[in-house]
């Protein structure tokens, strides 16, 4: 059981190493930008995340016309 334990530990801590040489050894080492806005090909066609659609659609419109309220609560005011 510890023999297997020591040997997965073992594995992981390799592929940790090996995954990060590049950013260890590189002067300005980073993690690549894999989100959506990052990719010049999506901007270029005008795609974007939904997190940033989202965030534009729930942003105030100040041209947007009041809403009407409802007649139950115009009755208990």
């Amino acid at each position: 059981m510890l023999k297997t334990i020591l040997i997965t530990m073992l594995i992981v801590a390799i592929c940790i190493a090996l995954l990060s040489v590049k950013i260890l050894f590189k002067k300005n080492g980073r993690f690549p930008n894999t989100h959506v806005s990052g990719s010049k090909a999506m901007r270029k066609r005008g795609i974007g995340c939904v997190q940033s659609q989202d965030r534009e659609a729930q942003k105030d419109n100040p041209h947007a016309i009041p809403e009407r309220r409802s007649l139950a609560e115009e009755t208990n005011n």
